[in-house]
């Protein structure tokens, strides 16, 4: 089973593939945007999402830990800024599916990336909360017309930490640390599971995680 992983070399992508190569039926191609991946590839263009799949051929699931999106306050934001998200993290990770969907194997899977902000946003956000909503409303409304059983979903992580020690604490943005095993979980049960259509929100409260 051949896994394409992008975004391979940030803080999600290095655990992410991690938690995958402890699965020795799994082949998983890295994709990075600047290096030390096996392929580069920018998903802001569609010609390099297109090479990418030319390079690696058939495969089965697309896992997708990247995205970029613009930070800045609302009174000095521009349009040109708008589109740092609408390109980057948007239609980058849209044209993934786009792209894909004729090439990926029958009851493949594709695996995007929101983020709480779209949910609970903050100041100077306003680009990723726009954009993480769009993909959370695009992996819901794309899963009734996939076909061949190919399934898709989006994991909306919080503000994610490597090591948890249990204490809690407000960091900045107003959000309690998620573990990462906690946020890989996630990824794996969207991209080998059996659901479809869902936004994984890993950041949500619950008996582990209250606000106070």
């Amino acid at each position: 089973m051949k896994v394409i992983l992008i975004g391979a070399t940030g803080i999600l992508g290095k655990n992410i593939l991690a938690a995958l190569k402890q699965y020795a039926h799994l082949e998983v191609v890295t994709v990075a945007r600047k290096g030390g991946a096996d392929l580069i590839a920018d998903i802001s263009s569609l010609s390099a999402i297109k090479e990418m799949y030319a390079a690696v051929g058939k495969f089965d699931a697309v896992i997708c830990a990247a995205g970029d999106a613009y930070i800045g306050p609302f009174d000095t934001m521009t349009e040109e800024n708008m589109y740092t998200g609408i390109k980057g993290k948007m239609m980058g990770q849209i044209n993934l599916v786009m792209a894909g969907k004729d090439l990926i194997s029958d009851k493949g899977s594709f695996t995007l990336t929101s983020g709480f902000i779209s949910d609970d946003p903050v100041k100077g956000t306003i680009n990723y909360a726009m954009v993480n909503g769009a993909i959370d409303n695009f992996v819901q409304a794309a899963t009734i017309e996939l076909e061949r059983g190919i399934r898709i979903n989006a994991v909306s992580p919080g503000w994610v930490v490597e090591n948890y020690d249990g204490n809690m604490h407000t960091p900045t943005i107003g959000q309690y640390p998620v573990p990462i095993d906690k946020v890989v979980h996630a990824y794996y049960k969207s991209a080998f599971g059996y659901l479809s259509g869902q936004v994984f929100r890993v950041w949500e409260p619950s008996t582990q995680y209250v606000r106070k």
